[in-house]
């Protein structure tokens, strides 16, 4: 397909939080690194399906034969951003059986019975696994830091645990792709009215939404001090734009492609007497 518009400067450098990051300077409109309209975008999204699944099979296939590697997929976002349309439109590309989903609530009794990275821990993906975190443990130092559920002593201590947390995981095989997907509080206003239209989407809709909404301004304070807190090397932050849905989800693809090439996958090889076997299958 000659006609596919690709980005012109990759997502993993336009998009990445680095030294100075102001989030005020994201503007939720834009497209970075893409010329391209909605139709590219959605022609761009379908035409590498097939390479991030193939991707996906091999990361699985790997882990069959003693591969360690696994990738996840961290997805923060005020509500109505998005999360659920990435998780159906570029994480649908995959085979199931490979992709490891977890959406984090409040925590249960028992949970808050333990530190915070307790829950977390346990849903790790295993080798050969996509893995997705439809909100963390970043709820941890964003929404306790906008309701002063947490001191300030006590946020800059779980900073220092979640960049422990992650360069852990690092270590042991995991490729982390930590996503912000950032709206405008315009934007998010129209898309809870759409919800309250649309008998299709009434069920999306929470009241609570509406509570949270009034902390916009807090909010955008807590992701800039999260954002500041916790790039790393071994764990990047990448702030993707999200007015456009379009445009949100082909960045995803996009940075989900480059995580798995980066793991240098190759499928593996059984140790098989191959024209023994073929015999054997013939004559079966």
């Amino acid at each position: 397909m000659s006609d596919v518009v690709y980005f012109n400067e990759s997502p993993s450098v336009t998009l990445k939080v680095g030294e100075g990051f102001n989030l005020k300077d994201t503007d939720p409109d834009a497209t970075p690194g893409y010329s391209g309209d909605k139709s590219d975008g959605e022609a761009l999204l379908d035409h590498l399906d097939d390479d991030l699944a193939d991707l996906q099979e091999r990361l699985f296939a790997e882990s069959r034969f003693g591969g360690t590697k696994r990738v996840l997929l961290i997805l923060q976002a005020m509500d109505t951003a998005g999360k659920g349309g990435i998780v159906t439109h570029v994480m649908g590309a995959m085979n199931p059986q490979g992709v490891q989903m977890k959406s984090f609530k409040a925590p249960t009794p028992e949970e808050k019975s333990y530190d915070f990275l307790w829950r977390i821990e346990k849903e790790v993906p295993a080798a050969g696994m996509m893995g997705v975190f439809d909100r963390s443990h970043y709820e941890d130092v964003l929404i306790h830091r906008v309701h002063r559920w947490a001191d300030p002593k006590e946020l800059e201590r779980r900073y220092v645990a979640i960049n422990e947390f992650e360069a852990r995981q690092a270590a042991a095989g995991t490729k982390i792709v930590k996503v912000m997907l950032h709206i405008s509080r315009d934007e998010q206003k129209e898309r809870l009215l759409a919800r309250l239209d649309d008998p299709s989407k009434l069920w999306k809709y929470s009241s609570n939404d509406l509570k949270e909404r009034a902390f916009w301004g807090d909010y955008m304070d807590a992701y800039q001090k999260a954002l500041e807190k916790t790039a790393t090397e071994s764990a990047p932050w990448y702030v993707v734009p999200a007015n456009k849905k379009w445009y949100a989800r082909i960045a995803v693809q996009q940075l989900l492609l480059e995580a798995l090439e980066g793991l240098k996958l190759q499928w593996p090889v059984p140790e098989l007497d191959v024209p023994t076997e073929r015999e054997l299958v013939e004559r079966s």
